[in-house]
């Protein structure tokens, strides 16, 4: 199933974690061990969401790593698919 133009988890954190608790960007960097203008790239939706700040995400925010990961591929997935003609790419039959 595809989601439909899903939210990257820098938008994410800040519209369920972030805004509606008036929290900083810093004070969450600070609790994760990473600096505020990296977090604040994640937010931005700038870079993207690696294992290790998965991990990071996990402990301080909640939820799996994996969905963290989750997430991140499937806004990487959808933002592909609007970009790319597969008209010419073939499938390998194999006999």
């Amino acid at each position: 199933m595809s989601i439909y133009n899903p939210p990257h988890p820098g938008e994410f954190i800040r519209e369920v974690y972030l805004e509606p608790y008036d929290i900083t960007h810093r004070s969450v960097a600070l609790k994760l061990h990473v600096s505020p203008s990296n977090f604040n790239r994640l937010l931005q939706g700038r870079i993207n969401v690696s294992p290790n700040m998965a991990l990071r995400l996990s402990k301080t925010l909640g939820r799996t790593p994996e969905s963290w990961l989750a997430m991140q591929n499937h806004y990487n997935l959808w933002q592909a698919r609007q970009g790319i003609n597969l008209d010419e790419v073939e499938k390998l039959v194999l006999k």
